[in-house]
Protein backbone atom coordinates (compact mmCIF):
# COMPACT_ATOMS: atom_id res chain seq x y z
CA UNK A 1 0.00 0.00 0.00
CA UNK A 2 2.77 2.45 0.69
CA UNK A 3 4.27 1.30 -2.56
CA UNK A 4 1.50 2.49 -4.39
CA UNK A 5 1.13 5.99 -2.74
CA UNK A 6 5.17 6.50 -3.43
CA UNK A 7 4.07 6.04 -6.98
CA UNK A 8 1.35 7.51 -7.24
CA UNK A 9 3.13 10.93 -5.59
CA UNK A 10 5.70 10.43 -8.46
CA UNK A 11 3.22 10.19 -11.30
CA UNK A 12 1.56 12.95 -9.98
CA UNK A 13 4.77 15.45 -9.73
CA UNK A 14 6.13 14.34 -13.41
CA UNK A 15 2.54 14.83 -14.80
CA UNK A 16 2.75 18.49 -13.10
CA UNK A 17 6.09 18.62 -14.08
CA UNK A 18 5.64 18.27 -17.91
CA UNK A 19 2.06 20.31 -18.13
CA UNK A 20 4.41 23.23 -16.97
CA UNK A 21 7.09 22.55 -19.70
CA UNK A 22 4.35 22.02 -22.44
CA UNK A 23 2.49 25.33 -21.42
CA UNK A 24 6.09 27.16 -21.74
CA UNK A 25 6.50 25.86 -25.49
CA UNK A 26 5.34 28.77 -26.97
CA UNK A 27 8.41 30.41 -25.96
CA UNK A 28 10.49 27.86 -27.84
CA UNK A 29 10.99 29.24 -31.38
CA UNK A 30 12.17 32.70 -28.95
CA UNK A 31 15.06 30.71 -27.05
CA UNK A 32 18.63 30.47 -29.31
CA UNK A 33 18.22 33.88 -30.91
CA UNK A 34 18.88 37.16 -30.29
CA UNK A 35 15.53 39.42 -31.03
CA UNK A 36 16.23 43.24 -31.96
CA UNK A 37 13.63 46.09 -32.46
CA UNK A 38 13.69 49.68 -33.19
CA UNK A 39 11.10 52.11 -33.65
CA UNK A 40 9.22 55.15 -32.04
CA UNK A 41 6.89 55.45 -29.51
CA UNK A 42 3.38 57.20 -30.48
CA UNK A 43 5.10 60.11 -29.09
CA UNK A 44 8.10 60.38 -30.70
CA UNK A 45 10.51 58.99 -28.18
CA UNK A 46 12.77 56.09 -29.18
CA UNK A 47 12.33 53.13 -28.20
CA UNK A 48 15.25 49.78 -28.90
CA UNK A 49 15.41 46.57 -27.48
CA UNK A 50 17.50 43.68 -27.61
CA UNK A 51 16.34 40.30 -25.62
CA UNK A 52 17.13 36.91 -25.55
CA UNK A 53 14.76 34.30 -23.75
CA UNK A 54 16.20 30.70 -22.33
CA UNK A 55 15.04 28.06 -20.29
CA UNK A 56 15.62 27.24 -17.08
CA UNK A 57 15.03 25.10 -14.20
CA UNK A 58 14.16 22.21 -16.19
CA UNK A 59 12.38 23.90 -18.40
CA UNK A 60 9.74 24.77 -15.80
CA UNK A 61 10.84 28.53 -16.72
CA UNK A 62 11.57 30.81 -18.97
CA UNK A 63 14.44 33.82 -18.58
CA UNK A 64 14.23 36.88 -20.62
CA UNK A 65 17.48 39.31 -20.34
CA UNK A 66 16.88 42.79 -22.00
CA UNK A 67 18.65 45.23 -23.03
CA UNK A 68 17.59 48.94 -23.29
CA UNK A 69 17.61 52.58 -23.08
CA UNK A 70 19.09 53.05 -18.90
CA UNK A 71 18.35 56.21 -18.08
CA UNK A 72 15.43 58.53 -18.95
CA UNK A 73 17.02 60.77 -21.85
CA UNK A 74 17.76 57.61 -24.20
CA UNK A 75 21.09 58.02 -24.21
CA UNK A 76 22.70 55.03 -22.34
CA UNK A 77 21.62 51.71 -23.78
CA UNK A 78 22.51 48.19 -21.72
CA UNK A 79 21.13 45.72 -19.77
CA UNK A 80 17.71 46.91 -18.70
CA UNK A 81 15.23 44.15 -17.64
CA UNK A 82 15.29 40.44 -16.67
CA UNK A 83 11.89 38.58 -16.50
CA UNK A 84 10.73 35.17 -15.69
CA UNK A 85 7.29 33.51 -17.59
CA UNK A 86 6.04 30.64 -15.43
CA UNK A 87 3.01 28.39 -15.61
CA UNK A 88 1.10 28.22 -12.52
CA UNK A 89 -0.25 24.91 -12.71
CA UNK A 90 -2.93 25.17 -9.76
CA UNK A 91 -4.52 28.65 -11.53
CA UNK A 92 -3.33 26.95 -15.22
CA UNK A 93 -1.88 30.43 -15.99
CA UNK A 94 1.05 31.51 -17.70
CA UNK A 95 2.69 34.24 -15.58
CA UNK A 96 5.13 36.84 -15.76
CA UNK A 97 7.66 39.69 -13.70
CA UNK A 98 10.04 42.06 -15.19
CA UNK A 99 12.36 43.85 -13.08
CA UNK A 100 14.00 46.87 -14.51
CA UNK A 101 17.40 48.99 -14.01
CA UNK A 102 14.86 51.56 -12.69
CA UNK A 103 13.60 49.74 -9.75
CA UNK A 104 10.74 48.55 -10.79
CA UNK A 105 8.42 45.34 -11.58
CA UNK A 106 5.58 45.01 -14.33
CA UNK A 107 3.92 41.59 -13.61
CA UNK A 108 0.81 39.80 -15.04
CA UNK A 109 -0.29 37.22 -17.30
CA UNK A 110 0.14 35.62 -20.26
CA UNK A 111 -1.70 34.81 -22.52
CA UNK A 112 -1.64 32.38 -26.46
CA UNK A 113 -3.21 33.17 -29.17
CA UNK A 114 -2.22 30.55 -31.93
CA UNK A 115 1.57 31.78 -32.07
CA UNK A 116 1.31 34.67 -31.22
CA UNK A 117 2.15 36.09 -27.26
CA UNK A 118 0.25 38.17 -25.70
CA UNK A 119 1.30 39.94 -22.21
CA UNK A 120 -1.40 41.72 -20.54
CA UNK A 121 -0.58 43.89 -17.20
CA UNK A 122 -1.80 46.88 -15.25
CA UNK A 123 0.21 50.33 -16.08
CA UNK A 124 -0.97 53.98 -14.76
CA UNK A 125 -4.57 52.94 -13.46
CA UNK A 126 -5.08 50.83 -17.46
CA UNK A 127 -4.71 47.80 -18.78
CA UNK A 128 -1.52 47.42 -21.45
CA UNK A 129 -1.42 44.93 -23.75
CA UNK A 130 2.22 43.70 -24.97
CA UNK A 131 1.80 41.55 -27.88
CA UNK A 132 4.27 39.25 -30.19
CA UNK A 133 2.54 38.79 -33.47
CA UNK A 134 3.73 35.70 -35.12
CA UNK A 135 5.11 36.57 -38.66
CA UNK A 136 7.86 33.61 -38.83
CA UNK A 137 10.12 31.74 -37.01
CA UNK A 138 12.16 34.89 -37.37
CA UNK A 139 10.08 37.74 -37.10
CA UNK A 140 7.37 39.20 -34.87
CA UNK A 141 5.47 42.10 -35.00
CA UNK A 142 5.80 43.68 -31.87
CA UNK A 143 2.62 45.81 -30.35
CA UNK A 144 2.21 47.87 -27.14
CA UNK A 145 -1.31 49.35 -26.40
CA UNK A 146 -4.76 48.63 -25.25
CA UNK A 147 -6.55 45.35 -26.35
CA UNK A 148 -9.83 44.68 -25.96
CA UNK A 149 -12.13 41.12 -26.44
CA UNK A 150 -9.42 40.78 -29.23
CA UNK A 151 -9.29 44.68 -30.87
CA UNK A 152 -6.69 47.31 -30.63
CA UNK A 153 -8.34 50.21 -29.18
CA UNK A 154 -4.87 52.45 -28.80
CA UNK A 155 -1.61 51.26 -30.00
CA UNK A 156 1.50 53.26 -28.61
CA UNK A 157 4.03 51.16 -30.18
CA UNK A 158 4.19 49.43 -33.12
CA UNK A 159 7.35 47.78 -34.56
CA UNK A 160 9.50 44.21 -35.44
CA UNK A 161 11.40 42.34 -33.62
CA UNK A 162 13.82 40.42 -36.05
CA UNK A 163 16.15 36.80 -34.89
CA UNK A 164 19.61 36.33 -35.22
CA UNK A 165 21.20 33.11 -33.79
CA UNK A 166 23.15 33.35 -30.57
Amino acid sequence: MKAIKILSIFILISQLSWSQKSELSIFKNLTNKVWKAEGNWGDGSKFKQEIVFKFDLDSTIVIAKSKGFTNTEKTQYGSRNHGIRKYDAVTKTLHFWEFDIFGGVTEGIVKIDDKNIIYQYEYGGAVVTDMWEYIDDKTYTFKVGNYIDGKWKQVYLETQFKASHQ
